[in-house]
């Protein structure tokens, strides 16, 4: 039955008129329209064009949206989800998802300009998989270090030039717009709270230290707030369920199950989290420190090394916390203490671009590309 109703969705879409789908965002799930999220609401704003929103997340906030201008649909994530991406008629593709063509979502066979829009503040050279950014047309950059790598990566495999724009990131604007509007701390003045947030990867922080940090925490007196990668709820479920069934009864232990929200970034005092690009927006956003935990780098691209760049989220820890040696994990608590004592990194020159105001500039650079698009599609007609 479900199969038949993202089908039924896929042919209405379709039917759209082709003036309601100029502009097609495609999300993964909830966790996506966080950053999706201010770009479509400018959009609709400026009332120019109409917008189409795909999901593949049954929950996702951005199938709730209702505008005249606007149009969303939910397709799952298997056969049918891939036949309509390779199918798609539309000038613009705007998505937050890497290794378009590369795996079983593949570009349309008919004229579709892409858009990548960053879902994280880190390097596009050792996080990602090699050739995760090869087939898009245009990529919105967070700060000069994505376009720095970018461009060093077309460099090295004598790539074609993508469009790269300053757009910023939104999700860091968010954090620092609801920083004014929620109370920092629920805990008494004399309690810290932590929040673990860790990535997912080989070294899984929450599966193979989970369970003695919070412990230690705990036991030291902190207040500790468990908000596992997807990732990690997904593959090491066991781990978790473990984890939250020991300490659920303690009233300084909490667990946050999705990303989507900000609550435990506003209320905590500091971070413990790896290689996790949660980690920059929480020190960037908020000020606050991170005690980062030395596992082994997350690389996904075996060639990082031969782009002779340092990734940003090695360059910065120091900067934004301090770094643990996995040998100490049994002394988190004095760690934490350490790197609550730290400077603040409010005013961390941290480089980002258009602070406060990237929705705005995404919109009207998607509208900007809109109109090169369409112009090239009109000369091209007429030729």
């Amino acid at each position: 039955m479900k199969f038949f109703k993202h089908l039924k969705n896929v042919i209405a879409f379709n039917q759209l008129d082709v003036k309601n789908r100029q502009i097609v965002f495609y999300s993964e799930g909830k966790n996506y329209w966080v950053h999706l999220k201010g770009l479509v609401e400018k959009l609709l704003e400026q009332g120019q064009t109409g917008v189409c929103y795909v999901s593949s997340g049954a929950n996702d906030p951005g199938l709730a949206v209702e505008h005249e201008n606007y149009h969303s649909f939910l397709i799952d994530e298997g056969w049918v989800r891939n036949w309509w991406f390779e199918n798609l008629k539309a000038d613009l593709l705007v998505l937050s998802m890497p290794d378009i063509h590369q795996y079983q979502v593949k570009r349309s066979k008919f004229p579709v300009h892409y858009v990548y829009v960053q879902h994280s503040l880190v390097s596009k050279h050792m996080v990602y998989r090699k050739g995760a950014f090869d087939y898009y047309d245009s990529i919105f950059c967070a700060g000069p270090h994505h376009i720095k790598e970018i461009k060093a990566i077309e460099s090295l495999y004598k790539l074609p030039e993508k469009a790269l724009y300053k757009h910023g990131y939104s999700r860091l604007d968010s954090i620092i717009k609801n920083a004014s509007r929620r109370p920092n701390k629920t805990t008494p003045d004399n309690q810290n709270h932590v929040l673990i947030a860790p990535s997912w990867g080989q070294v899984n922080v929450v599966e193979e230290f989970g369970l003695q940090i919070v412990e230690d925490l705990l036991n030291n007196g902190f207040k500790v707030t468990l908000r596992p990668h997807p990732q990690t709820i997904k593959f090491s479920q066991a781990k978790v369920a473990e984890i939250v069934a020991q300490f659920k009864h303690d009233s300084n232990f909490s667990f946050e199950g999705s990303v989507d929200g900000e609550q435990s970034l506003h209320q905590s005092d500091v971070m413990i989290s790896d290689w996790s690009g949660a980690a920059l927006d929480y020190a960037f956003g908020l000020g606050k420190p991170v005690l980062f935990i030395d596992v082994p780098r997350k690389v996904n691209n075996a060639e990082y090394e031969k782009i002779d760049i340092i990734p940003f989220e090695d360059s910065i820890r120091t900067q934004i916390g301090e770094v643990m040696p996995l040998h100490e994990v049994a002394n988190v608590s004095k760690w934490i203490r350490q790197c609550l004592a730290k400077k603040s990194a409010t005013g961390f020159d941290h480089g980002i671009y258009n602070v406060g105001c990237s929705d705005q500039v995404g919109a009207d650079l998607i509208v900007e590309i809109l109109e090169k698009v369409q112009q090239a599609k009109s000369m091209d007609s007429n030729a």
